[in-house]
């Protein structure tokens, strides 16, 4: 053969390897196409296993702002994509820290990434009104935990490293800091999702730049003094995002509306009347459920599990015909976005204009005055942007030093960063003259 001959096969011997090493590579290898991120990596088979889990695969059916879909339609994405999404901002956190030279084992980083990839597979569907109405005593975080420590029962104690780091219990403090902190992944995933999917552009925040000028020193999570006009727009971005969001007075206003409802529906269930639901919504309607039901191979963590958003919508379209009046009246406005109309409060209200309020529902509605107390609500909202008592974020300074962002900026004002602005609600039925 001549020599060009012998150049041809050469190259597709090597083409042919290239393919076979290429199509290994991908089947090591799932990809998983975001539209916040783009393309996300599965980098092994125990993370993978993870993902597959049941109560991981729960999350698809919980939307990621509950009842947000209401004042932004766009935001229908779910508690699934969110975690993927803080997944693969762990990952390219701990690729920007290994540059600088932070020692990061494999085992570490993929425990941290499942650690942050649970992080919020506690949740119940619309966010926390579950922990206001069907359970008592149990918050999300309790029930993360506990599903962290049943998924690694069912894979034999290989999630033992995430959970250490998910408790803040393993030696590397910075990695819990990744998962919770004032400048986690966390926070960056949401507010850059969030952002997307509302079309709110003020949340847009720049996580790629952050990860960048992450750094660590003495254990704690440092961000360099370059970085410090994205924590700033970080901030700000997180403030905006809070008032405009995920405290809409129309989104706080739907889900007082669904808390009523539920509240109304756990009522009744307790006098004996039957409600149609799904097996697991009965559960925790027909009983008083507590933290102490709850274990990693108790019935209350698996009838948990099985709740999700359908649950609950299919629910209240059923109680449109109940013959109780205050859920079918709740349960019909609330499926056709008639919802709670929502006042500003100067200060609470008085017993006396209570009592008016309900005799009020009550001569307008044909309902007892103990149940006109379902159609109106008093409610508190409120959120601080940063927090001098929680793990602060720390920039660092090329000589060296370290200070708390409150001090280093130059633009942010420590009192207004510090402060917890507060706005008093009273969400009412709507009915004309009340």
């Amino acid at each position: 053969m001549s020599i060009f001959t012998h150049i041809i096969l050469a190259y597709f011997i090597f083409f042919l390897y290239f393919c076979t090493q290429f199509c290994s590579m991908a089947n090591k290898r799932k990809i998983i196409n975001d539209p916040v991120f783009g393309f996300l990596s599965i980098p092994n088979e125990l993370i993978y296993d993870v993902l597959q889990h049941p109560y991981v695969q729960r999350l698809n059916r919980i939307r990621q702002l509950g009842l947000s879909y209401l004042v932004y339609p766009g935001a229908m994405h779910s508690r699934f994509g969110h975690s993927l999404g803080a997944m693969h901002l762990m990952h390219e956190a701990i690729a920007s820290l290994r540059l600088k030279g932070v020692a990061i084992t494999p085992e570490e980083e993929t425990s941290a990434m499942i650690a942050i990839l649970l992080h919020d597979i506690g949740h119940g569907p619309f966010s926390h009104v579950l922990e206001h109405t069907i359970v008592d005593g149990v918050t999300h975080e309790d029930i993360s935990l506990l599903m962290m420590e049943r998924i690694n029962l069912d894979l034999h104690g290989q999630l033992d490293m995430a959970i250490a780091i998910f408790k803040n219990e393993y030696p590397k403090h910075f990695l819990h800091q990744l998962i919770s902190s004032q400048l986690d992944v966390d926070r960056m995933d949401y507010l850059c999702r969030d952002s997307f999917f509302t079309g709110v552009q003020e949340g847009r925040v720049a996580s790629e730049r952050l990860l960048k000028m992450l750094d660590v020193r003495n254990d704690r999570l440092v961000v360099q003094v370059k970085g410090i006009y994205s924590v700033e727009k970080f901030l700000v971005a997180r403030r905006l995002m809070y008032w405009q969001v995920y405290l809409h007075k129309t989104s706080v206003a739907a889900e007082q509306h669904l808390i009523k409802i539920l509240s109304r529906a756990k009522e009744l269930a307790h006098e004996g009347k039957d409600l149609f639901c799904s097996p697991s919504l009965r559960y925790f309607l027909y009983q008083h459920v507590t933290f102490e039901l709850f274990s990693p191979t108790s019935e209350a963590l698996e009838q948990y599990a099985l709740l999700d958003d359908n649950d609950v919508l299919s629910a209240i379209k059923a109680w449109i015909a109940s013959d109780d009046k205050v859920l079918s009246l709740l349960s019909r406005s609330f499926i056709n976005r008639q919802l709670f109309r929502g006042e500003l409060l100067d200060e609470p209200l008085t017993d006396a204009q209570k009592t008016a309020l309900n005799k009020q529902y009550a001569a307008a509605l044909g309902v007892a005055e103990k149940d006109a107390e379902y159609l109106w609500s008093e409610h508190v909202s409120t959120s601080n942007t940063y927090s001098e008592k929680a793990d602060s974020i720390d920039i660092l300074y090329s000589d060296g030093t370290v200070r708390d962002i409150a001090e280093a900026s130059e633009i942010l004002d420590l009192e207004a960063l510090t402060r917890k602005p507060k706005k008093m609600y009273i969400f009412k039925y709507r009915i004309d003259g009340i």
